[in-house]
C-alpha cells in the first residue's frame, strides 16, 4: 500500500510539472523544444491521411449502404462483435413486389408478364448489389477501418508520449535554468568582510546547496533528453510507415475499382437483355397511333407526329445496312476469324442472330461497317450476329 501512495504521489507530481510547463508554453512564458522541419511534415501527412480516409471511409459507406439507420445498426453489430443479419437489397425487394403484383393482377396479362419480366431482371440486379457491396467491404472499407483503428492509434498513443517527453525536457531545462540562476546570485553575495559570520556561514550553505540543485538538475536534464530523443525515433519510424500505407490503400482502390467495373458490367448486361425481353414481348407497349379525339383542321403533321409517343423495337436500333444483311450469302473472310467462349446464356431477338448457351465454343469475326459491339458468329452451319459483351475472345 506505501508504495501504491508513493507511485500516486511521484504520478501526481510528474502531471502537475507537465500541466504548468503546458501552460506555461501557452502563455509564452516558458520555451519550447522545437521539432525539426522533417518530422513536422511528417507529422502533417499522418494527420492529412487520417483526417481523409475518415471521409473516404464514411463516404464509402453512405454509397454502400445509403440508409442512415442500417447503418447504425451494422455499425452496433460490430461493436457487439455479433454477425450482421442479412438484408434485402432496394432491387430485391421491388422485384418481390412486381412479382406479387404480377400474380394479384394475372400474370398472363401483357402488364402481369411484362411485371414477371421485370421483376427478374431487378432480382438479378440486386444479387449482384449485394454481391458487389460484399466485395467492396472486404476488399475497400476493412483495410480502411483496420487503418484508423489499429495503426493510427498506435501512432497517437506514440505522439502523446512524444509530447510527454517533450514537456518533460522543456520543464528540465526551466529547471536547470533556474538552479543557474540562483547558484550565481547566491555566489555574489557572500562578502568576505562581513562583520556576521553568521550570515557568511548561512550565505555559503546556500552556494553549495544550489550547486548541488544545478548537478541535480543537469542529470535530470541528460536523462530526459535521452528519454525524448529514443521515443522521437518510435514515433518517426511510424510516421513513415505513412508511406506504406498510401501503397496498401492505393492498391485497396484498385480492388474497389475493379469490383465497381465488374457490378455495372453485370447491370448492363441484365438491363440489356431485360430491353431485348421487352422489344420482342407480345403486348409490349408501343404507344398508340390514333390521337383520343380527331386532330383539328388546323394542326399540321409535324405536330400530330411529335405528339405521338413511339418506344423504337431492338430492330430498329441495328446499324444502318445491316437491316438488310443476309448473313447466310456471307462467307467468313480468309483470315481474322477467332474462337470465343461464352459467357452467359442468351436469348436470340430475331433470326438474325444467333442463340447462346453459356460455356460454349463458338467461331466469331467482324465485317466492314459493323457495329464494335456485335461480331458475327458460327457454331456448325448456324450463323448470326452475336453481342461482343457476351464473349470472351481467345485466340
Amino acid at each position: 500500500m506505501d508504495f501504491n501512495m508513493k507511485k500516486l504521489a511521484s504520478d501526481a507530481g510528474i502531471f502537475f510539472t507537465r500541466a504548468v510547463q503546458f501552460t506555461e508554453e501557452k502563455f509564452g512564458q516558458a520555451e519550447k523544444t522545437e521539432l525539426d522541419a522533417h518530422f513536422e511534415n511528417l507529422l502533417a501527412r499522418a494527420d492529412s491521411t487520417k483526417n481523409w480516409t475518415e471521409k473516404i471511409l464514411r463516404q464509402t459507406e453512405v454509397l454502400l449502404q445509403p440508409n442512415p439507420s442500417a447503418r447504425v445498426e451494422e455499425f452496433l453489430y460490430e461493436k457487439l462483435d455479433r454477425k450482421v443479419p442479412s438484408r434485402v437489397t432496394n432491387g430485391e425487394l421491388l422485384a418481390q413486389y412486381m412479382a406479387e403484383a404480377a400474380n394479384e393482377l394475372g400474370p398472363t396479362t401483357p402488364y402481369g408478364k411484362t411485371l414477371i419480366k421485370v421483376s427478374e431482371a431487378e432480382k438479378r440486379l440486386g444479387a449482384a448489389e449485394r454481391d458487389f457491396i460484399h466485395t467492396a467491404s472486404v476488399s475497400f472499407l476493412t483495410p480502411l477501418r483496420n487503418f484508423l483503428e489499429g495503426d493510427w492509434k498506435t501512432i497517437s498513443k506514440e505522439r502523446r508520449l512524444l509530447q510527454n517527453r517533450r514537456l518533460d525536457l522543456d520543464a528540465c531545462k526551466a529547471r536547470l535554468k533556474r538552479a543557474k540562476a540562483a547558484e550565481a546570485k547566491a555566489t555574489t553575495v557572500p562578502d568576505f568582510q562581513e562583520t556576521r559570520p553568521r550570515n557568511y556561514i548561512l550565505s555559503a550553505s546556500a552556494s553549495a546547496l544550489w550547486n548541488d540543485e544545478v548537478d541535480k538538475a543537469e542529470q535530470e536534464l541528460r536523462v530526459a533528453q535521452t528519454e525524448f530523443d529514443r521515443q522521437a525515433e518510435v514515433t518517426r519510424l511510424l510516421l513513415e510507415g505513412i508511406s506504406s500505407t498510401h501503397v496498401n490503400h492505393l492498391r485497396c482502390l484498385h480492388e474497389f475499382v475493379k469490383s465497381q467495373t465488374t457490378y455495372y458490367a453485370q447491370c448492363y448486361r441484365h438491363m440489356l437483355d431485360l430491353q431485348k425481353q421487352l422489344g420482342r414481348f407480345p403486348g409490349t407497349f408501343v404507344g398508340t397511333t390514333e390521337p383520343a379525339s380527331p386532330p383539328l383542321s388546323s394542326t399540321s403533321p409535324t405536330t400530330t407526329a411529335a405528339t405521338m409517343p413511339v418506344v423504337p423495337s431492338v430492330a430498329s436500333l441495328a446499324p444502318p445496312g445491316e437491316a438488310a444483311l443476309c448473313l447466310e450469302e456471307v462467307a467468313p473472310p480468309a483470315s481474322g476469324t477467332r474462337k470465343a467462349r461464352v459467357l452467359y446464356d442468351y436469348e436470340a431477338a430475331d433470326s438474325s442472330e444467333l442463340a447462346l448457351l453459356a460455356d460454349e465454343l463458338i467461331t466469331v469475326y467482324s465485317l466492314p461497317g459493323m457495329d464494335p459491339d456485335w461480331l458475327i458468329g458460327e457454331r456448325g452451319n448456324k450463323k448470326g450476329k452475336v453481342p461482343v459483351t457476351y464473349l470472351e475472345l481467345l485466340s
